[in-house]
């Protein structure tokens, strides 16, 4: 992947210094840090970066201020990709940051920031345009067994996990030991059940994961 222009925001000094580095070490640069999401947002426009990293929970509040920011720079600066971090798995705030039905978004546990490869990896595919959840949030809404995806087989619940997580339809397949070909059609018969018709313009991957995540929450 190219370089990426980043910016970071979140209170805490120590993770917004190791973000920093972690992103640096993967080539990407760092244009702004902050210690809350209006500060990101003052100085977006000016840095134009290609990827945000924010918190969810920030001052003033410490609830959602990550979440609004994320929604309010994409109104902004559309096509910027977003990854919120989070300590703990919220589902509503993936639901409402997949709200759009766009790609190039991201939700990950801290925990993940730990791993350069993890954190590496979900920005490559959120550059790429894809939508990236961390495991730990799609394994708690699998849980669930709220219609529709109870009509789900489980070979295309697990084809809908990795498609939360991210991956493309090789990437499945690898994952699964099982042909692209077959992947297709798990994920043509996920659409189906889920009532996503092709308009020609939706993500509907995206779309997908949406759905998923409205009827668990």
């Amino acid at each position: 992947m190219p370089t990426l222009r980043v910016v970071v925001a979140d209170d805490s000094v120590l993770l917004r210094e190791g973000l920093v580095r972690v992103l640096e070490e993967a080539g990407h640069d760092v244009v702004g840090a902050f210690g809350d999401a209006e500060q990101l947002l003052a100085a977006a426009p000016e840095l134009k970066p290609d990827l945000a990293v924010l918190d969810v929970r920030m001052p003033p509040t410490f609830r959602d201020e990550g979440v609004r920011a994320a929604i309010r720079l994409r109104s902004e600066l559309p096509g910027t990709g977003i990854l919120l971090l989070s300590q703990y798995v919220e589902v509503a705030y993936a639901q409402e940051l997949l709200s759009s039905g766009s790609g190039g978004v991201g939700y990950l546990l801290k925990d993940r920031v730990a791993s350069l490869d993890e954190l590496t990896d979900a920005i490559d595919r959120i550059a790429a345009g894809g939508t990236v959840l961390d495991p730990e949030v799609v394994t708690q809404l699998l849980g669930r067994r709220n219609d529709p995806l109870a009509t789900l087989t489980p070979r295309e619940r697990e084809v809908l996990q990795l498609m939360a997580e991210g991956r493309t339809n090789a990437a499945i397949a690898k994952q699964l030991f099982i042909g692209v070909g077959a992947v297709e059609k798990n994920v043509t018969a996920i659409f189906g059940k889920l009532g996503l018709e092709d308009s020609g313009t939706d993500h509907r991957r995206v779309l997908a994961v949406l759905a998923f995540l409205q009827t668990t929450a």
